[in-house]
């Protein structure tokens, strides 16, 4: 078998809505991982499972940008949920998260069961949304992905300060008057977005590798901010055309392929990158190791 399928014009949508959200998910999860935030993407992506069964539920229709407008106001909530915890209890934070993924999770599979039983035929199809099922991509829905990815990057380059003084010293940017609260809240809302982008292609199960694994691929290569942020939606978009491509020729699901790229290109990173790698780490002394990023 070759890589005819790659003359394909489905395919190659496919893989350009993939790796549109792999660029977003890299990008965005770097903010999230230097604000040591990582487990909050993957609490909004399982928090939006009863979004979309709801959305469903309510409207009778599995009508995209409905399902999508479900889940990211049900990862919204997920959450503020989440720091209403935080800040109103004892609870630490991973505990909050992992309280917030398993109750809005389990919520959405007692959902889903419930939608699946109902008498029309129009629900099936909705459990896609738990690994993703790429191929079913649409050019609207790509166009849809590349408009909202062009908006969340110029977002991201209007405030680009703000959101480094944000990642890097939260006391600092409110102490030079930065609007700290409103600059949490558009951050963590670009996130929600793009989760939402990335339910129909990778699922709520994996969208997190998305979010978290090109990051942490590119914390490894650099120590400065621009150049992980660059490597990281780089990476993420690799990540989406390299699963897209190996589930098309060995015939495997492609939103686990994705995120099985994603991981890989974390895990080479991890032992090999330079001065900072596994493998280096054992031949460099401790003083000539490269320090955390900076910006």
């Amino acid at each position: 078998m070759g890589f005819a399928f790659w003359l394909d014009p489905t395919f190659r949508l496919v893989a350009v809505g993939s790796a549109l959200i792999g660029a977003v998910g890299g990008v965005l999860g770097t903010f999230a991982l230097l604000r040591r935030q990582s487990l909050l993407g993957d609490a909004m992506s399982h928090a939006a499972l009863p979004g979309i069964v709801l959305a469903f539920l309510l409207v009778g229709s599995r009508d995209l940008p409905l399902l999508l407008a479900g889940a990211s106001l049900s990862a919204w909530l997920g959450a503020l949920l989440v720091v209403l915890i935080t800040h109103r209890s004892r609870i630490r934070p991973d505990a909050a998260l992992g309280l917030i993924l398993s109750v809005f999770f389990g919520f959405g599979i007692v959902l889903l069961t419930v939608a699946q039983r109902q008498p029309t035929a129009a629900q099936a199809g909705l459990e896609r949304f738990l690994f993703g099922q790429a191929a079913m991509m649409l050019q609207r829905d790509v166009e849809g992905i590349a408009l909202a990815t062009v908006l969340i990057l110029v977002v991201v380059l209007l405030l680009w300060k703000e959101f480094k003084a944000l990642a890097f010293d939260p006391a600092f940017a409110a102490a030079i008057g930065l609007p700290v609260m409103a600059l949490d809240v558009l951050l963590t809302t670009l996130i929600v977005l793009a989760i939402a982008l990335g339910l129909q292609a990778v699922g709520v199960v994996l969208m997190s590798a998305v979010l978290v694994a090109p990051a942490a691929a590119a914390r490894q290569w650099t120590h400065r901010l621009e150049r992980m942020v660059i490597l990281a939606g780089g990476f993420g978009a690799l990540s989406g055309v390299l699963g897209t491509l190996l589930s098309g020729w060995i015939g495997l699901p492609t939103g686990p392929m994705i995120a099985l790229c994603a991981s890989g290109i974390a895990l080479f990173s991890l032992l090999f990158a330079p001065r900072r790698g596994l493998v280096w780490a054992v031949q460099l002394p401790r003083g000539k190791r490269d320090a955390g990023p900076s910006g």
